[in-house]
């Protein structure tokens, strides 16, 4: 079910303005989704810190925004499953505070391991390693004005949160291990910036389309399946166009930016969530602020 083709041109022109100035961070940046934001956001003049964690994916990419757009792009190297890592590249932001920081990076169907903090490598890589570095951020950003745009997920609505089994580790299905990282990621930013009177939020969600995180199944089943899937669902550069309004629109507690049909197909409308209650996500919060400061928490 795909809309007609969109004018890219037109429709940035319509719903965006120059970054000339201004500094955006990026992780995920060599993906389907994070090479298109990255153009788009080299189009409008934004300079680039990519935090990825192939140097040579990223120096090709760095290669590309120049050639095409003359852009100004440094490389971070950020592993989100590596907490060292994870501080280390924080450290850099906090000395180097981007206007606009883009949460673009996850892991769906991935081998699963603890990681050295002691959780699910897909619960740390979607979760809690962004809440730490946004929740690091957050001074330098409100002193600026700032907004952070967490790219959130329709699979955060295939399972409610257990504060029994929080990074559902021994859940083997990908889809719920990923979709309740997606459900943290997403509810304690919104309790993180209820309040807050410097920074914005922007939660968005590009839909279902075609990228390295939909590209998981085996190798027979994917060749029969993926040329469907390319007709069905959105490419990833319309897709991009969600995360590329967040950074001009904020979110209020409990509302996104996704496609305007079911949250599968079409261009970006705010929509509001009801697949949460206030209760829950206040407890997802209480649980990110214990991991944040070091509290062992019993998984």
């Amino acid at each position: 079910m795909q809309e007609k083709n969109v004018n890219y041109n037109k429709w940035l022109l319509k719903n965006t303005k120059s970054l000339k100035g201004k500094t955006v961070a990026i992780t995920g940046s060599t993906g389907g989704l994070g090479v298109h934001i990255c153009r788009f956001l080299a189009g409008l003049g934004a300079d680039l810190i990519l935090l990825n964690r192939s140097l040579e994916k990223t120096n090709r990419q760095i290669e590309e925004l120049q050639k095409a757009f003359d852009a100004n792009v440094r490389f971070i190297p950020l592993d989100l499953s590596d907490m060292q890592s994870v501080k280390k590249a924080t450290d850099f932001l906090c000395e180097n505070c981007p206007d606009f920081l883009i949460h673009n990076a996850g892991a769906y169907s991935i081998p699963r391991y603890i990681t050295d903090l002691c959780l699910d490598n897909v619960f740390q890589i979607n979760f809690f390693a962004p809440y730490y570095i946004t929740r690091r951020l957050l001074p330098f950003l409100s002193q600026k004005g700032g907004r952070v745009v967490a790219v959130g997920s329709i699979a955060h609505n295939y399972s409610k949160t257990n504060p029994k089994n929080i990074d559902f580790r021994d859940i083997k299905a990908a889809s719920k291990a990923y979709g309740n990282a997606k459900r943290y990621l997403m509810l304690s930013l919104y309790e993180l910036f209820e309040k807050e009177k410097g920074a914005t939020l922007s939660v968005t969600h590009p839909g279902i389309t075609f990228t390295n995180i939909t590209a998981h199944y085996p190798k027979l089943i994917f060749a029969v399946i993926k040329h469907p899937m390319k007709v069905i669902f959105m490419r990833p550069k319309k897709a991009a166009l969600c995360i590329a309004k967040g950074l001009f629109a904020d979110t209020k507690f409990g509302e996104w930016w996704g496609p305007r049909i079911f949250a599968v197909w079409g261009l970006p409308a705010k929509k509001r969530l009801s697949t949460f209650k206030k209760c829950e996500s206040e407890a997802v919060f209480e649980i990110a602020e214990k991991l944040y400061v070091g509290e062992k928490i019993n998984v």
